[in-house]
């Protein structure tokens, strides 16, 4: 789920300026977050595990654990920073991201963001971040370059869902007690619009061309479809698995193609990914991951799909080709996001 980065003159960037600092608060130092030129020695990927607070590290080549990272107390989201040298995780019970750089594997810092943070995103230049809290029932605003507060947005209960438009206008959260999508208007940060999607929405994904907003409603066995910039419920896509009753078709974790072609989605307590035609709005297939299927993510050429399975401990890797898990592999208790570094 990352997006191009707006372009920005050396100096006044914090993601090129090579001696841009920011603070920590919640750790009480200045660290250089961003840089220019990744670094990695492999395509890797990162997923986090409630349970047991830490990282696991899986090679995208054999499928083998390289290494297990600790981390803070409940890590959930995951992001890759636009320098594609850190890796920050959403803290729920530390109420901070916590920055790995991957490099080291080690954390270099905190943010604070808020009680109980659950998902994030960031600006398409990379100074703000938006996360979602749980508990307190808001969007906290944060600047990246000095680590403060900047606002507390008040939306539906139990937000979730955090998704910043490519142009920088909007900030979408999905509301999974309300089962509302707020648009926020990055500039005012105010809600401008709520809709009524639904029951119990979860994840957020737009297609390409930025006219569509998909909604995975985790209790409704359904995807909601957003016009934008209408901002209306133009469509939606209801999930059907022959032989799974209704209740176990639980959408959540979702991602749409480079091309706008294929949304994958994960269905939750039907242990299965659904492959949607974006055009037709149609299920094209089922492919059998582990049990509750929860986030997933593409590698960069699109051939292979990472699933993470929170009730089976583990990330199933598919071929997209051949529309089957080609190996299954534990990354630890509970795991919840997924990310890459391919």
């Amino acid at each position: 789920m990352l997006r191009a980065r707006d372009q920005k003159p050396a100096g006044k960037d914090p993601m090129t300026h090579p001696a841009r600092m920011f603070l920590l608060p919640s750790a009480g130092l200045a660290l250089m977050l961003w840089a220019c030129a990744p670094v990695w020695a492999q395509s890797q990927a990162w997923v986090s595990s409630e349970k047991d607070n830490a990282l696991t590290i899986v090679n995208l080549k054999d499928g083998s654990v390289s290494a297990v990272v600790p981390t803070c107390q409940r890590p959930r989201h995951l992001r890759l920073a636009p320098d594609r040298k850190r890796v920050l995780v959403a803290c729920s019970e530390d109420h901070a991201a916590d920055v790995i750089d991957v490099a080291t594997r080690r954390s270099v810092g905190r943010i604070a963001l808020g009680d109980d943070p659950e998902m994030f995103d960031l600006s398409p230049d990379g100074r703000t971040l938006y996360a979602s809290n749980e508990d307190e029932g808001t969007l906290t605003v944060v600047d990246m370059a000095s680590g403060k507060r900047l606002s507390e947005i008040p939306v539906g209960k139990e937000p979730e869902g955090v998704l910043a438009t490519p142009d920088g206008r909007w900030v979408f959260v999905t509301s999974e007690a309300a089962s509302l999508v707020h648009v926020i208007d990055a500039n005012t940060r105010k809600v401008v619009h709520n809709i009524a999607v639904g029951k119990r929405p979860r994840r957020l994904a737009l297609t390409p061309d930025g006219k569509q907003l998909w909604v995975s409603n985790e209790l409704g066995a359904s995807l909601s479809i957003i016009a934008v910039p209408e901002f209306k419920v133009a469509h939606t896509v209801k999930l059907e698995l022959k032989g799974a009753r209704a209740n176990e078709i639980t959408p959540v974790g979702l991602v749409i193609d480079r091309k706008g072609e294929r949304a994958y989605v994960a269905a939750g307590r039907s242990n299965h990914v659904a492959v949607i035609d974006v055009r037709e709005r149609k299920v094209l297939q089922w492919i059998l991951s582990g049990k509750r299927a929860w986030n997933l993510a593409l590698n960069a050429d699109e051939s292979r799909l990472f699933v993470v399975n929170g009730l089976s401990d583990d990330l199933t890797i598919v071929d997209l080709a051949q529309a089957k898990a080609l190996k299954s592999v534990p990354v630890g208790r509970v795991p919840y996001g997924v990310v890459l570094l391919d």
